[in-house]
């Protein structure tokens, strides 16, 4: 009985204080809708990276589909075309600074551009770069793992970070 005020004060809080529960929008939720709501979520998304790189005074260079990119180390040489596979060492992380994953040390890992299943914003992003280059990569959520994240370490609608070196291009692994 002496924890009947706690959680009748849990639930007001739940309500907004005002002990009624939230309204329900009722009726058809259109293509528009989900549209605009879906418009609303990039442009929340592209503020928290525009955000990040502030705050680390980064100056990215940024795709027409969002995928953003530094060059912190830029070699000469041909950049990494379709159907070659990429070696690279890496380590990604959101934008709070959790790391998700990376590459072993010594242990690099590759994968075919435009082939495997990797993120889109990874094959893209990767082009621009030449075996030597190392950069920062920030890609948004739906060039990454989309609206429900990986269902491990990146959560739903979340921009990725990739600090990725590119050791080597090959015709085959």
């Amino acid at each position: 009985m002496k924890f009947l005020p706690l959680i009748a004060l849990v639930v007001l809080a739940d309500c907004g204080g005002s002990g009624t529960a939230p309204t329900i929008v009722h009726g058809p939720i259109t293509p528009e809708d989900l549209l605009q709501e879906n418009r609303d979520a990039i442009k929340l998304e592209d503020r928290d990276i525009d955000l990040y790189a502030q705050r680390l005074g980064l100056v990215l260079e940024t795709s027409g589909t969002g995928v953003r990119h530094r060059l912190l180390r830029d070699s000469a040489g041909p950049t990494a075309r379709p159907d070659e596979w990429a070696t690279v060492n890496y380590r990604m992380e959101l934008l709070n600074g959790d790391s998700a994953y990376a590459s072993d040390p010594g242990k690099p890992e590759s994968f075919k551009i435009g082939m495997d299943d990797v993120e889109s914003g990874l094959h893209e992003a990767i082009q621009k770069l030449s075996p030597g280059d190392s950069a920062i990569i920030i890609i948004p959520s739906y060039r990454a793992h989309g609206l429900i994240g990986d269902q491990q370490r990146v959560p739903m609608r979340t921009s990725v970070v990739y600090h990725l070196g590119l050791l080597k291009v090959s015709a085959r692994p």
